[in-house]
């Protein structure tokens, strides 16, 4: 169905364009006399052509569009004035105010048809064209998303095979991913590198996939060279991700070389200090910390929160970034719910 509004103070010549647009094919025509009228109405309707005088005296053709084009529905509805004025300036004026096409009086019959028809299919076919890419950029981006929830679901499994080979907890990684995005928004880093640091957090341990069972699961202190061996899966883990080029990857490998980093330089594998570990390492380590003192594990029990929280506290300034520490500090609300929320199947 064709919409279309037709606007003239005058009812023959209101009479004659609604007859002679009629002939075009599904065209449902409303029609006014009164400008004012005419304009309320399109507050609540749409149209695929609105037609209408120059000259009417409850309200200017020329204002008419203006008040028209004002309306977020009829930014693009393409407008035909009819005026008895061969001055250009007039004409120019239509233009200017938004008016797409105009016709001279006396209107020829069949002229004002083929424009009309002209202007209502460039309409309907630009409107289709702004559906189809609507819809193209809604498909896309869901298209984009699934790809997102792929490429996390992957890392994921990438490092849930290295913890389940060092007997981690089942909520391990999204308890410490959660805590290193608070604390990184506590610390107001920009919302991009946030969510790569959540989504890469989880891989800070990757490297331990290569490290030999009788070392992963020894039940006794290791000695010297099981010591050293077991620290080389921080360049393990970065040698599996580091030249990656998904940026999330190479993030990830940035935090399984630098996560044992100590902020007094006593951490390893370089013996870097303070603000030379990068800071998604050091986010990542005081959120891997902290779940590991607040859970039960098969060495330990779950500390309580108040001691958890001394322990970070000790730490802070020498192993721990204390800006970090604290803030995991100002988000601890929120990170009781995330511990709430993920707790271990008993």
């Amino acid at each position: 169905m064709i919409n279309v509004l037709i606007v003239d103070d005058d009812p023959l010549q209101l009479l004659y364009l609604s007859a002679t647009l009629s002939k075009l094919d599904g065209v449902q025509i409303e029609k006014y006399t009164s400008a004012k009228k005419a304009l309320a109405v399109c507050a609540e309707k749409t149209w695929d052509l609105v037609l209408l005088d120059y000259q009417m005296p409850d309200l200017h053709g020329l204002e008419f569009v203006a008040k028209l084009r004002a309306m977020d529905q009829h930014r693009e509805t393409p407008v035909l004035m009819v005026t008895a004025s061969s001055d250009p300036v007039i004409k120019h004026q239509m233009l200017a105010f938004g008016t797409v096409d105009f016709l001279q009086k006396p209107i020829d019959a069949i002229e004002m048809q083929a424009r009309a028809r002209n202007l209502i299919h460039l309409h309907q076919a630009t409107q289709q064209l702004k559906f189809k890419n609507k819809m193209l950029h809604s498909n896309v981006e869901e298209l984009a998303m699934e790809l997102q929830l792929r490429e996390h679901e992957t890392l994921l499994v990438m490092a849930r095979t290295a913890e389940f080979r060092d007997s981690q907890t089942g909520s391990h990684l999204t308890r410490m991913a959660e805590y290193s995005r608070l604390i990184a928004r506590s610390l107001n880093l920009n919302e991009g590198l946030i969510e790569k640091i959540y989504l890469a957090a989880p891989m800070h341990d990757v490297g331990k996939i290569g490290i030999p069972d009788h070392i992963l699961h020894k039940p006794a202190k290791l000695d010297p060279d099981e010591w050293t061996e077991m620290k080389r899966h921080t360049q393990y883990g970065y040698d599996i991700l580091g030249n990656a080029r998904t940026p999330v990857l190479r993030l990830g490998g940035e935090i399984a070389l630098c996560h044992h980093e100590a902020w007094n330089g006593t951490g390893y594998p370089r013996g870097i200090s303070g603000e030379a570990i990068p800071i998604s390492a050091r986010i990542v380590s005081v959120a891997d910390i902290f779940d590991a003192l607040t859970t039960k594990r098969p060495y330990k029990e779950a500390w309580t929160m108040h001691e958890a929280l001394d322990e970070l506290n000790k730490l802070s300034d020498k192993t721990l970034d204390p800006a970090c520490v604290q803030g995991l500090m100002n988000s601890l609300d929120q990170a009781i719910i995330i511990m709430e929320s993920n707790r271990d199947a008993v």
